[in-house]
């Protein structure tokens, strides 16, 4: 397959000027970006070790045989219902495609069976999910999109696949990606992220405390309900419970950045440079420029996962969304041949 190396492209995101900054621009959706709910069939699926994961499906109204599906991760602590997810996958209908949010274990509204959860480099249950989705859709194209750590778990899964991804695996969209863990880390406990980071404590500790609870011996409650920091839920929960050494090592296992360069599929890299989450040294501007498989829009402005345009308050559009799935669009039509942007 014929490639040509892609360097970063033009920024073609426009800011909306009432969203001034980065912590407007990500609260915004976060807190107002929600349309109606939308139509989801839920489907349970069944994990080899025992446990699950729901997905939800919102399909198109497109009565063609063929539709191609596009499959969506979802950020830390987030869900199908998160606003990033649910107008992704009104944009792919729109557009003719299905859609399926996976949620990862523990996020569905239901605590899953097992005990552990899901971190930024567990890639097991996409894998198993694709498999079977692939199975039940032969020939039909499939598209990939993910969030925040989702998008790490959807890049890492494409470079530990590498030339071993699945042919109907068209091509791939990773957004606000957390790329150096270490460093995302960092920001969140101690830098522009610090409030965010306080917010997802919260509810992973509350997870946590549920799981202690239900399985006695898992986990000390009182040294989780005493972890201030997020580097420390990494160090003395994620780390332990999913089989790395420590925080350092679960990061440096883990990192999106490790597995850029394996990727081998047409594959798009949106993030703001003002992500409250990570900071801009840390865009790998060097791996997409070495790689033929990678196209990056690394945009000044957006903050995290909000990329939000509109003249006024009542008139907002957001940009990723239709820029996700115009891409996926330009790499299906062409036959999964070309990484180029549209």
């Amino acid at each position: 397959m014929s490639q040509t190396v892609h360097t970063e492209v033009a920024a073609e995101f426009r800011p909306a000027w009432w969203l001034r900054g980065l912590h407007r621009q990500t609260v915004w959706r976060s807190l107002f970006g929600r349309g109606p709910a939308p139509p989801y069939r839920r489907e349970r699926f069944e994990t080899s070790d025992g446990d699950f994961v729901d997905l939800d499906w919102f399909e198109s109204e497109s009565r063609t045989g063929d539709r191609p599906l596009v499959i969506v991760l979802h950020g830390l602590e987030g869900s199908s219902r998160s606003n990033y997810v649910v107008g992704l996958l009104r944009e792919a209908a729109r557009r003719g495609w299905d859609g399926v949010a996976m949620n990862f274990r523990s996020c569905s509204g239901e605590l899953n069976r097992l005990p552990r959860f899901y971190h930024s480099g567990e890639t097991g249950d996409l894998d198993e999910v694709l498999a079977s989705l692939i199975a039940r859709r032969p020939g039909h194209s499939i598209g990939l999109v993910g969030y925040s750590l989702g998008g790490n778990v959807l890049l890492k899964w494409l470079g530990e696949r590498g030339d071993k991804a699945p042919e109907s695996l068209r091509a791939a969209v990773a957004v606000s990606v957390p790329f150096d863990l270490a460093a995302a880390a960092y920001r969140v406990d101690h830098g522009l992220g610090w409030f965010y980071g306080q917010a997802f404590l919260r509810t992973l500790k509350e997870k946590a405390l549920s799981k202690a609870r239900r399985y006695p011996g898992f986990l000390d409650p009182d040294e989780v309900a005493s972890i201030r920091s997020f580097a420390l839920f990494d160090d003395r929960v994620t780390a332990p419970l999913h089989g790395f050494a420590n925080a350092q090592d679960y990061w440096t296992r883990s990192s999106a950045a490790s597995w850029l360069g394996a990727i081998q599929k047409p594959t798009l890299l949106i993030n703001a440079c003002d992500d409250p989450f990570l900071p801009a040294v840390c865009l790998p501007r060097d791996a997409v420029a070495r790689s033929p498989w990678l196209t990056a829009q690394f945009t000044p402005r957006g903050g995290h996962a909000g990329f939000v345009e509109g003249r006024r308050p009542g008139a907002v559009t957001y940009w990723v969304d239709h820029r996700a799935m115009a891409f996926l669009d330009s790499v299906v039509c062409a036959g999964g041949r070309t990484g180029h942007t549209s």
